[in-house]
């Protein structure tokens, strides 16, 4: 069980560090940033991944029922939505709060997908894991408290365009649909991880192959989301800035760790065992909560905020990781 809380971590600290290099672009939109990384994300990194780590992975693929295959796609496209709206929400009320609320709903929504599909476990393991992800919900609530305190702080109240207000929706939406990524790795891990086994791989690669179909699936979906803002906002020529280089390497940087980041919560879902599913996913996604919230404040995000917000924001984070610890024990007791 430890190394298998160990990776998931791991996990939870790259994907709370991944959109940190965005902040650093220069001459780009924000559709002209997130399309270039999601086009290396989901389209360059698992290919070089999978075809380069994985020993005949086309035969890994081709042994994968056609009903797993179809229920992975799907559920991966609605996963690519939603992570398209997360950058959306995270450009509206900021890293920290964007992070908090679009993960705070995949933790509570899709960390019972895995109890959805492979059934409930003991009662007092049950019972256990779903009261600490009512304490990490409580944590939301403070944290997204904690975001509307603040606008009021930085004289946002009264804003036309309710951009806090649409940021969350947003966040909550997208995660939502996000959640497809847990039901994608729930019903295809399995199969694949024996597939991969049976062509000599080691279980860890296994990882490798789930998030290379999650995410290539799911690229389709973002790709054409961006590449119709692109054309509508007649932004494609803003690619052409001097900058292209140094954006480029941001944005491979911000795919590596993300996608690394899906690979060691795959694996930690693996090691965990009957719960992992769900475990794994709530330490995943909370401690990249911590992560982002810690980054967001080094950046300076609540510079401006009164204590009040920045209480908020801490009780918040607190009651994430109390809960995360209660759901460990949880899993322990299985």
């Amino acid at each position: 069980m430890i190394i298998g809380i160990i990776w998931a971590v791991l996990a939870g600290l790259l994907l709370g560090l991944y959109a940190l290099p965005e902040k650093f672009t220069k001459d780009f939109e924000f559709e002209n940033t997130w399309s270039l990384f999601f086009a290396i994300n989901t389209f360059v990194i698992p290919n070089i991944a999978a075809f380069t780590l994985i020993d005949g992975f086309g035969a890994v693929l081709a042994s994968i029922p056609v009903g797993v295959l179809t229920g992975m796609i799907i559920a991966s496209l609605l996963w690519g939505i939603g992570v398209m709206m997360w950058g959306k929400a995270i450009n509206h009320i900021g890293l920290s709060l964007g992070f908090s609320i679009f993960i705070g709903t995949i933790i509570l929504v899709g960390s019972l997908i895995p109890f959805m599909v492979d059934g409930l476990p003991a009662m007092n393991v049950f019972s256990t894991i779903m009261a600490g992800i009512l304490v990490v919900l409580i944590g939301v609530i403070a944290n997204g408290k904690a975001g509307m305190t603040r606008q009021k702080d930085e004289g946002g109240e009264d804003s036309s365009d309710g951009s806090m207000g649409l940021g969350i929706i947003i966040a909550i939406v997208g995660g939502l649909l996000a959640t497809g990524f847990s039901y994608a790795n729930t019903v295809g891990f399995g199969v694949i991880a024996e597939a991969c086994e049976a062509n000599g791989n080691p279980a860890w690669m296994s990882s490798v192959a789930v998030m290379y179909i999650i995410y290539m699936a799911g690229g389709v979906a973002i790709a054409a989301y961006f590449a119709q803002q692109l054309t509508a906002k007649k932004l494609w020529g803003k690619f052409a800035s001097p900058s292209f280089g140094k954006n480029a390497f941001l944005a491979t940087i911000m795919g590596i760790f993300n996608f690394s980041a899906s690979v060691a919560f795959a694996y930690a879902a693996y090691k965990l065992g009957a719960t992992g599913g769900t475990v794994g996913y709530a330490i995943f996604n909370t401690v990249s909560v911590a992560v982002a919230i810690v980054s967001g404040i080094i950046t300076g995000e609540w510079a401006k905020a009164s204590g009040k917000a920045k209480g908020l924001l801490y009780t918040g984070l607190a009651c994430m990781i109390i809960g995360i610890i209660i759901v460990a024990i949880g899993n322990g007791l299985g």
